[in-house]
């Protein structure tokens, strides 16, 4: 069956919970996200309600979603950032942006084309929000999701950063 890709409805709140916490028990979540397991684990369910009505309607957050029957095999989650606020690093963002997150792919469905059509989805959303670039920041010491990121059009914007993470690079695609 090829997954179904789209927005996330409040009501899957908890399949969607349950997908992060399977991201973030990834081998590769130490450099992928800026999350842990067990800080994931403890959050309240109100958390993550807020957190899928937030990213089911508007132009600020979109959380796209890969299903296959009754599975969840990835997701895709794309934040616009306004010009003058800060963003998860406390950087400055100088014009209002969208940023790539949260991406994740079920071992059984990577290497088989859904990660280049959820951030397709992704593109086709924040070009719609009168965007230009889609921005993404990936970890040094994660070479796959580079070379995926590169492979789907993003290129290094020479900007890179040191966090607690290690060293970042950003990368950026045109809409």
């Amino acid at each position: 069956m090829v997954p179904i890709i789209r927005r996330i409805d409040p009501e899957d709140w908890a399949r969607a919970r349950d997908l992060r916490l399977e991201a973030l028990a990834d081998p590769a979540a130490a450099v992928a996200f800026l999350d842990t397991l067990e800080v994931a684990r403890a959050r309240p369910d109100e958390f993550w309600i807020e957190r899928a009505a937030r990213a089911s309607h508007g132009g600020e957050a979109l959380q796209l979603l890969a299903e296959d029957g009754e599975t969840l095999v990835g997701t895709v989650t794309v934040l616009v950032q306004g010009a003058g606020s800060a963003d998860y690093f406390g950087a400055i963002i100088p014009e209002r942006r969208a940023i790539l997150v949260g991406v994740y792919l079920a071992p059984a469905a990577r290497g088989t084309g859904l990660i280049g059509a959820l951030v397709e989805r992704a593109v086709e959303w924040s070009r719609a929000q009168g965007l230009a670039l889609l921005h993404l920041d990936v970890h040094a010491d994660n070479p796959r999701a580079r070379a995926a990121y590169e492979r789907l059009g993003f290129r290094a914007t020479g900007h890179e950063f040191e966090t607690a993470m290690g060293h970042e690079l950003q990368m950026a695609r045109a809409l």
